[in-house]
């Protein structure tokens, strides 16, 4: 079992628990104690759970600090270029996909003036600003919604997406790198984007450079899924050149 799988199913294993003891996932996952305990660490530099005595636990509970606000006031200057290089690769008549992430939302700002739209998104915050503009016909996709989020999780909303074959998909993550592609730290919301990059023709992702090199826990978008890679001037060049195939625009 490679070591991105064991980590989700360790991940699936404390998110259905609670808690976890590192003697018991051994023997579940026929893995050393000590593989466990790297695989642990690593997981709790990723905000993902906080180790205890022999096992771990999931993190405190949401509060204002992590909530979808305070979030999107992180790098939002660099949230909001990235969202103006994105207009481009719309175009009207389409059929799009936003997801519930800050940067996407900076891109739904910027489509008052489109004619005509179909856009899916998960997003409620994205989804509030899309119906300023009349001629926007916005799905939204239903699921799960977290305390201090906006985004709904989940695949209550699987049968909608098998129906739905859209020209882009917009997404942000909580991390990328060139061995994982696209992960998000929210097992469920990556099970959906999954379904969503899955649908379309185009998958183009929005990062600011604090996401690129970054680890997250599940992988929804493969590196040869995804199509164009928008980002800001702080982005690591030289990570950048490693990204054979996917076209690089940087927003300025």
């Amino acid at each position: 079992m490679l070591a991105p799988e064991r980590r989700n199913q360790i991940m699936q294993i404390l998110n259905e628990n609670k808690q976890l003891l590192v003697k018991d996932i051994s023997i579940e996952l026929n893995v050393s104690e000590g593989t466990l305990r790297n695989d642990l660490k690593i997981l709790e530099e990723d905000g993902l759970l906080e180790r205890t005595h022999g096992g771990a636990v999931l993190p405190k509970p949401t509060t204002s600090e992590n909530t979808f606000h305070s979030r999107s006031l992180a790098n939002q200057a660099e949230k909001k270029m990235i969202g103006k290089a994105a207009l481009p690769f719309v175009q009207n008549g389409q059929c799009i996909i936003l997801d519930a992430s800050s940067t996407s939302l900076e891109l739904a700002k910027l489509l008052i003036n489109y004619d005509y739209l179909t856009v899916v998104t998960n997003g409620l915050a994205t989804a509030q600003e899309l119906t300023r503009n009349p001629h926007i016909n916005v799905i939204v996709i239903g699921g799960v919604l977290r305390p201090g989020s906006s985004s709904l999780e989940g695949l209550l909303g699987k049968g909608l997406l098998s129906q739905i074959h859209a020209d882009v998909f917009f997404t942000s993550a909580h991390g990328f790198t060139t061995t994982s592609g696209l992960a998000d730290f929210s097992i469920y919301e990556a099970e959906l984007k999954k379904l969503m990059v899955n649908n379309v023709n185009k998958v183009v992702a929005l990062l600011d450079h604090s996401k690129l090199n970054r680890r997250s826990i599940a992988t929804f978008a493969e590196v040869n899924q995804i199509s164009t890679l928008i980002t800001d001037q702080s982005a690591d060049r030289d990570f950048l050149n490693t990204l054979d195939g996917i076209e690089i625009v940087i927003a300025d």
